[in-house]
């Protein structure tokens, strides 16, 4: 445990930003399953928007790294046309 006041402030604030930023990639996780198993139906592309979305978000936070988020993007579109053309 830290003794400098300034720490324990920092460890705080650490703890709360890993928390909120562990909950919003467990929520980028749950989106592009839905997106996934929304592939060939009639709300493919708004669940495919609304996982885009939230990716982008999360790399303009710095949650995760814009290449990192460049390459999730790409990744699961592809997937996506790959179901919907075997669908």
């Amino acid at each position: 445990m830290a003794n400098i006041k300034s720490q324990i402030k920092r460890n705080r604030q650490n703890e709360k930003s890993r928390l909120r930023n562990r909950a919003l990639r467990s929520e980028i996780h749950t989106r592009e399953k839905a997106a996934m198993a929304a592939a060939g139906t009639e709300n493919e592309a708004e669940a495919l928007r609304l996982t885009i979305k939230r990716i982008d978000k999360a790399a303009a936070k710095g949650i995760i790294h814009k290449n990192a988020a460049a390459r999730r993007k790409s990744r699961l579109i592809a997937r996506i046309r790959q179901l919907g053309a075997e669908s």
